[in-house]
């Protein structure tokens, strides 16, 4: 870790937090990631090696605890992680509202569909299994397509085709479903775009925005707008 050499307690605690994925790491276990692969997924750009020393770092700084049940091995946030909520939430909250501008490396299915697994209503679902295809046309061929396989159950999340009965495919850009998802478009404007379309049964289109419900950080009030994330449905 880099330290500041100051006994401020920002500069005390900025030397284990502002090191490159830190916070990432830890925004992944508030999210409920609790195994190393479930981490992984949250930080599909960081490699093993960088994620294995940073969870050593995490661990010997009391920020997390790792143990094994079985064969294998599980990380939770003690207290002093789990105070880092509020903080992370705060960070995300600025974030939305005052740095909303993307590049192009910052457009990212595998996060993007990893964020959408883990934020679908299961009790707003219909009995049975629901089976949404996306395909993101603007994303070369190997990371275009993915499958939310849903039920009350589970949810899973698949790169290749589960072998299921489609019940409705979504055709986007990756970067406009991204918007999305942030709360940055509205989903009654993106299907009234015709970029956003999706081919299956009228219920599937009307009830996408209930079955996803969107980034916790969709909801946040930007500058200059009081309302751009109103929850919208496609009538």
């Amino acid at each position: 870790m880099s330290q500041y050499g100051q006994f401020c307690p920002v500069a005390k605690a900025m030397e284990l937090l502002d090191e490159r994925w830190t916070m990432l790491i830890v925004r992944e276990l508030i999210a409920g990631s609790r195994t190393f692969g479930d981490l992984q997924r949250g930080v599909p750009k960081m490699s093993p090696t960088l994620l294995t020393t940073r969870l050593r770092t995490l661990a010997r700084a009391g920020v997390i605890d790792r143990y094994e049940q079985g064969k294998r091995v599980y990380y939770t946030l003690t207290q002093a992680g789990r105070e880092l909520q509020p903080v992370v939430e705060s960070i995300g909250r600025w974030g939305i509202r005052w740095m909303p501008e993307l590049g192009e490396q910052d457009y990212d299915p595998h996060l993007l569909m990893w964020d959408v697994q883990r934020n679908v209503d299961v009790d707003a679902l219909p009995p049975g299994r629901t089976v949404l295809q996306f395909s993101f046309r603007d994303v070369p061929p190997g990371q275009r397509d993915w499958w939310l396989v849903l039920s009350q159950e589970a949810v899973d999340l698949c790169d290749f085709d589960p072998g299921h009965p489609v019940t409705g495919r979504i055709d986007t850009p990756l970067r406009l479903f991204v918007r999305v998802w942030r709360g940055d478009v509205a989903w009654a404007r993106a299907f009234r775009s015709g970029e956003l379309r999706v081919d299956g049964p009228g219920s599937v289109q009307r009830n996408l925005p209930r079955w996803l419900t969107r980034s916790d950080f969709a909801v946040v009030e930007r500058p200059g707008d009081s309302s751009p994330a109103v929850p919208a449905t496609s009538g």
